[in-house]
């Protein structure tokens, strides 16, 4: 866009998903034998998404399935699914998921509960399983794509794919006892990002499942108070594990999909049963391998198992004074070896172990990270993935050799790529964009990178009718020399040169990064529309956040709500001594940990901050759950100044400034209590706030009604006061 270019951006334009740029294809994969690429869509790029096919041979892109009756909808799901999708973050509709057995061509797709499956690209839809009143979770199709395993009601069940017999039951004991079999608990799903209870073996004829009892647990009610309804149609009780407080116990079983009856074979996870039990993963040999983490997650074993005996070997053990960030980065080969990725060095990279255990060599080095194991190709000697080599706002292919050696970069275009690799390890889907680049979707070469054939490269009109500018990257220094990351959205030219009133966009939490070479930054449209309207819209990515390594991560430790504050400030001074931000005229907003920072900045640093509109925010993390909390904070038990030290509300004495404070009454994640909490005390301040809830919404506001009204208040809300 021109300098002197006007944004043409209506209010309206903002809370509507995709963003512009943003409909593309996702849950990009392979056929088993490559000769297609397939891919969720929606054609009219809303959320909406129907599942496409490509074939490379000819370049054609074709329809696989669309759901007659629309697919799934926010009105059409479970509870239970409902929940699952809200942890996934997941806002998109229709055809959600889909998956390809590993052998064949039969194609898994579950739509609302039920089970469907086409056997082969073209072939008829076919339900499998109804499932009725109690939907049947998680389906996956066994490796030679003969069964489909599910949850249903607490239990394990599995069905031939054809649809020749009933599905069989294979676990019996958790139905009406609150226990579940195949099911991730709430702190998997939510904060280990591990979605699934249950592993096919590659063989397909046993299952290894997680039994999860929170029977323990207290209940927490959430009570829906602006439903018509009442009595338990107006609540819902969630087993949530409180910082501090009992977590779920899990048991690793493994069962025979063949015959009926037979009980499962316990594997020996240890002693201690205040555990994560973080990955599991079959091996080629048939054994069985978990990652499993202690309470304080300073110390993670990779344990193997028989799965006839559950018999275990330990192979390897990762210890930190920082803490153990869990990964995926696991890659069992021929020889029974594996490669790993580690922390050890204070960057993650990748190591090759033998089939011991013991550290063969180091793949990667360097004052940098690995971001994903993308694929090992054993008879060349070579380990392809992706990092941030180039830069920390850079993310791009490499390749190494398995025998030691500098990498190579394959990827070229500048920005964010993000990868699938095919079954033959020769070609890749490389997802792409940058400030100035919407995401584009093309097959390349894996030797050079060079393309073989463009999968999608449509252009969003709304990119170019709202003639939407890229921030500008920029670095700058804290107050103790610290290098960070920032990305300014300056105002239209008719504002002139500044100084602006100024509004920091935050999140500023661990395992995040706003700040990035990548098109997403530039199609955020709330920092788009307040650009529009004469504000400066400034990001910054301060210590505690992603992808600069352990330190820089580990910052935060045991005390939350401080340095990320003085960095923020640091970036406002900055921004000021540029003559771009006016000191009197400074506000913050963010979500979740961003609606926390939004806060604390209000808090802990008052003579920068006159302004905070705060969604979501957590505001004591003793009400937050187990694994996220006692990651960066310990106990509240065992770190009792820490956690009052990097609360809200012992902070509420010092705020001078306006206060918004955003929250979904049915909240499961960060429940409304953060913020009634938080109102108790500054009731007790006799300090002034402003409060705008939604008492039909979750942790991710999802009814575009709802959006839209959120953000008419927001800013008006910047408008009046800055």
């Amino acid at each position: 866009m021109r300098a002197d270019a006007q944004t043409t951006i209506a209010l309206e334009d903002v809370p509507r998903y995709p963003t512009p740029g943003m409909a593309i294809p996702g849950a990009i994969d392979f056929s088993p034998d490559d000769a297609l690429i397939t891919f969720l869509l929606s054609p009219d790029r809303t959320l909406t998404r129907q599942l496409y096919a490509f074939d490379p041979a000819t370049g054609e892109r074709r329809l696989l399935l669309a759901p007659a009756d629309g697919g799934a909808t926010e009105q059409n799901l479970s509870l239970e699914e409902k929940l699952r999708r809200e942890r996934a973050r997941q806002l998109e509709v229709g055809v959600t998921s889909y998956s390809w057995a590993q052998h064949g061509q039969r194609i898994l797709v579950p739509l609302r509960g039920d089970i469907y499956v086409q056997d082969g690209p073209g072939a008829q839809l076919r339900l499998l399983v109804a499932g009725g009143g109690a939907p049947a979770i998680s389906p996956v199709l066994s490796p030679d794509g003969a069964l489909v395993a599910y949850v249903q009601d607490s239990e394990l069940y599995v069905v031939p794919a054809d649809g020749s017999a009933a599905p069989r039951q294979l676990t019996h004991d958790a139905r009406g006892t609150g226990k579940t079999n195949g099911l991730a608990e709430y702190a998997a799903q939510e904060e280990m990002h591990r979605s699934m209870g249950f592993w096919w073996s590659p063989d397909s004829r046993s299952i290894a499942f997680e039994q999860v009892d929170e029977t323990h647990i207290p209940v927490y009610r959430i009570v829906h108070q602006g439903s018509d309804a009442v009595g338990q149609g107006a609540q819902e009780d969630h087993r949530y594990p409180f910082a501090g407080q009992p977590n779920a116990r899990v048991r690793l079983g493994v069962v025979p999909v063949s015959g009926a009856g037979a009980e499962p074979v316990w594997m020996d996870l240890g002693g201690d049963d205040d555990i994560y039990l973080a990955r599991v993963r079959w091996f080629r040999d048939g054994s069985l391998s978990a990652q499993i983490q202690n309470r304080a997650q300073s110390q993670l074993d990779l344990a193997q198992f028989d799965p006839d005996s559950g018999e275990r070997r330990d192979l390897l053990r990762e210890t930190s004074d920082v803490w153990v960030n869990l990964h995926d980065m696991l890659k069992p080969l021929k020889d029974g070896g594996f490669v790993w990725a580690s922390e050890r060095s204070g960057f993650q990279h990748l190591y090759l172990c033998a089939a011991d255990g013991r550290l063969t060599r180091q793949l990667t080095s360097g004052d940098w990270m690995v971001t994903s194991l993308a694929g090992v190709d054993e008879a060349r000697g070579l380990v392809y993935f992706t990092g941030t080599r180039d830069g920390p706002t850079e993310t791009h292919l490499y390749v190494a050799p398995l025998a030691g050696g500098e990498p190579r970069r394959i990827t070229q275009a500048p920005g964010r790529h993000q990868v699938v690799l095919d079954n033959a390890l020769r070609r890749f889907v490389d997802t792409h964009d940058a400030l100035d680049a919407p995401p584009t979707v093309a097959l390349r070469s894996l030797d050079d990178g060079a393309l073989i054939a463009t999968i999608f490269d449509e252009r969003d009109p709304r990119v170019d009718a709202l003639n939407l500018a890229p921030p500008e990257l920029v670095t700058l220094a804290s107050r103790d020399g610290v290098p960070l990351h920032g990305a300014l959205f300056r105002p239209d030219a008719r504002f002139g040169a500044g100084p602006f009133p100024t509004i920091v966009y935050v999140y500023g939490g661990p395992h995040v990064q706003l700040v990035a070479n990548s098109w997403p930054l530039t199609a955020n449209m709330r920092a788009q529309y307040l650009r529009s309207l004469g504000f400066l819209v400034f990001v910054l990515d301060n210590r505690g956040s992603a992808r600069r390594g352990l330190a820089f991560e580990g910052a935060i430790r045991h005390h939350m709500g401080d340095v990320e504050v003085r960095d923020q400030a640091d970036g406002v001074a900055w921004l000021v001594a540029q003559g771009l931000a006016d000191p009197a005229r400074v506000g913050v907003y963010g979500w979740s940990y961003g609606g926390y920072m939004a806060c604390m900045c209000l808090a802990r640093a008052p003579e920068t901050f006159k302004l905070a509109v705060a969604g979501a925010p957590v505001t004591h993390w003793d009400g937050y759950d187990t694994h996220y909390t006692e990651r960066y904070m310990g106990t509240p038990q065992h770190n009792p100044a820490g956690y009052a030290a990097s609360s809200v509300m012992h902070h509420v004495g010092n705020i001078r400034g306006k206060l918004m404070l955003v929250h979904g009454l049915i909240d499961e994640n960060v429940h409304f209590r953060h913020t009634a909490r938080l109102i108790g005390a500054l009731v007790r301040a006799r300090k002034p706030y402003d409060l705008l809830l939604f008492p039909d919404e979750r942790h991710s506001p999802r009814a575009l009604a709802d959006r839209i009204y959120m953000e008419e208040r927001i800013v008006e809300y910047f408008q009046q006061y800055l």
